[in-house]
């Protein structure tokens, strides 16, 4: 393939990525304010499911076209700032969902689940909640900022 298919392919993928984790965080929300147990454990069930189908794939699309791309295009990956650093910053980013987005998604739909609509359940859910969403808007912030970098190409330093 080309340096324009791989690049294509990366853009592509960064779009599904990006997009699936904000609707992600929407849906959520909207939820949430809904404060009805049975639709929060569907939400996130949900949010489990697209995570599979679209923000895994985005993820691989993303690293196989993004590291193509420079190798076809002669970019050194690590000596390039502007490419250095988005893989850091995007490596944070599945770092924090591994560890602490997709469990705590898994946990609330339990908690919901299990739960009748009392307000200790509500509070259980509430608190773990919380934490998904600030764990979920840093993995989302994350590799925003780092296909910002991508497209600006600011002068940063690589390795």
């Amino acid at each position: 393939m080309s340096y324009a298919a791989w690049k294509l392919l990366h853009v592509a993928s960064v779009i599904l990525f990006l997009g699936n984790i904000t609707t992600g965080l929407f849906w959520a929300a909207h939820a949430h304010r809904s404060r009805d147990l049975r639709l929060i454990a569907s939400t996130f069930e949900g949010i489990s499911r697209s995570d599979r189908w679209f923000t895994i794939p985005g993820v691989i699309g993303i690293v196989a076209g993004g590291v193509a791309a420079a190798v076809i295009g002669d970019l050194p990956i690590l000596a390039t700032g502007w490419i250095f650093w988005p893989i850091i910053l995007f490596s944070i980013s599945g770092i924090v969902f591994g560890v602490w987005v997709a469990p705590l998604q898994r946990r609330i739909v339990e908690v919901a689940r299990a739960a009748e609509s009392s307000a200790k359940a509500w509070d259980s859910y509430q608190a773990l909640y919380r934490r998904w969403e600030m764990w979920g808007l840093l993995a989302l912030i994350t590799p925003a900022v780092a296909m910002a970098i991508m497209v600006l190409k600011p002068s940063l330093p690589g390795l």
